[in-house]
């Protein structure tokens, strides 16, 4: 059988080679022997990832980044199911400019937030704390909310509510006990993106830290302006293999066709 190979095909390739090439410079770069950056490696050896725990910069960042994501991804996802489901099911005088305001986020560069969140948080005492980096973290994670569940809520099917009122069912447990199963992809989903954001920010991050809430990104950052190793590389593949579990789970629930909205009648 002879094989076809289309220009699509192959530009679809460069692409993905191209999205992909720093994880097959990084991961392996990792595992060397030697004490400076090479690729391909120089040798085999793990010994910078053990390193990693010789590092209290990195390990107090790292476990601070997991309760400020996971804390992110509570916050904005309760505001979010809230927000879409009411902009969902009532439209009101102006609904339009609210759920702009929700995803706009989504549109103003990351740099702009961050000196906005910088210049509203001095005026108002909580610059550099941990409630201030927790706001703006809640500020751009929300918007990936509520496009999820909008998402899932195109696809809602209202009968079955309907037919908890007709049997007497209270609103609280029609939310409980049906609305939230139904939307329990798309919920988790956008609790998932919200923590993969908050974990990796650094822009906005990069106006809000103090030496007491150094998010992992950023201690990376500064540990690259002081020596560039291999330590480097063995963290940020830690980075990423985290990241990617995230993925194969967001993967798995929700369906990253669906999520790009290239599937969207499937489900």
């Amino acid at each position: 059988m002879k094989l076809k190979i289309s220009p699509l095909g192959v530009i679809t390739f460069i692409v993905v080679l191209f999205v992909i090439s720093p994880l097959l410079v990084v991961i392996p770069t990792s595992f060397t022997s030697v004490k400076y950056l090479s690729f391909p490696p120089e040798g085999f050896s793990g010994m910078w990832y053990a390193k990693i725990f010789d590092r209290p910069e990195f390990t107090e960042s790292f476990v601070f980044s997991l309760e400020l994501a996971a804390l992110t991804a509570v916050i904005s996802t309760l505001i979010g199911v809230l927000a879409g489901l009411a902009l969902h099911r009532h439209k009101f005088r102006g609904s339009g400019v609210v759920t702009g305001l929700l995803l706009s986020p989504l549109t103003v560069p990351a740099l702009i937030i961050g000196i906005a969140a910088l210049l509203f948080f001095t005026r108002i005492g909580i610059a550099g704390t941990f409630l201030g980096l927790l706001l703006a973290h809640v500020l751009i994670t929300i918007p990936y909310v509520v496009r999820l569940v909008l998402t899932g809520l195109s696809s809602f099917d209202y009968t079955l509510e309907r037919a908890a009122y007709i049997m007497g069912a209270k609103p609280f447990h029609v939310f409980r006990d049906i609305t939230i199963p139904l939307l329990k992809p798309a919920i988790m989903s956008g609790a998932i993106f919200a923590f993969l954001t908050s974990f990796d920010n650094v822009t906005v991050s990069l106006f809000l830290i103090s030496p007491s809430t150094t998010t992992l990104p950023l201690a990376i950052f500064s540990h690259m302006q002081e020596s560039l190793d291999p330590l480097v590389a063995s963290i940020s593949s830690v980075v990423i293999l985290l990241s990617l579990v995230f993925i194969i789970i967001l993967e798995r629930v929700y369906g990253l066709d669906r999520l790009f909205g290239s599937n969207s009648h499937s489900h």
